[in-house]
């Protein structure tokens, strides 16, 4: 019995159609959320990481192909988006961005010992980011945690733009 072979690029399709059909407000929903995420308060790359690892967490193709376009497009090297994969022990990044992967990870990962974000990575968190700031990452997880569902289920095509990304 042969392995399963990869589907070309061509005949990748979506398991749904655009939800845009049945909810046309989506789009103005996601356009504040984001307005709110790249407030200025975080560096875009910073919320992209995070994004990216949120993706590589839940097994999401469509977000971590998704993110890490987004990386390459701000001009990111090849070494540090790779590296959000295994960032614990990357040389890659910097003290905030590693505390802003840690708390992504917590509050993805369970804790079978205690809290998910314990009070130490929130001090931690609060030694690198002011408030705004520190709402800033809380709702960047929460934009990413509002469309792995579609990810994971809808399944639209990676690498293809936004709204152009499901087969109809």
């Amino acid at each position: 019995m042969s392995a399963p072979t990869a589907p070309e690029q061509g005949d990748v399709r979506s398991r749904m159609t655009n939800p845009a059909r049945f909810f046309p407000d989506l789009a103005s929903v996601a356009g504040t959320v984001n307005k709110a995420v790249l407030n200025g308060s975080v560096p875009h790359t910073t919320i992209h990481l995070m994004q990216l690892r949120a993706g590589q967490i839940v097994g999401s193709t469509y977000h971590t192909v998704r993110q890490a376009d987004l990386l390459r497009k701000a001009g990111e090297p090849e070494e540090r988006i790779t590296a959000v994969a295994s960032w614990q022990d990357a040389p890659y990044f910097s003290g905030a961005e590693r505390v802003a992967l840690e708390l992504v990870e917590a509050v993805l990962t369970a804790n079978p010992h205690g809290e998910r974000v314990p009070d130490e990575l929130h001090a931690r968190a609060s030694a690198h980011y002011g408030d705004e700031a520190l709402w800033t990452l809380v709702l960047a997880m929460s934009q990413i945690f509002f469309f792995i569902p579609v990810g994971l289920i809808a399944k639209p095509i990676p690498g293809r733009p936004v709204g152009k990304n499901y087969s109809e």
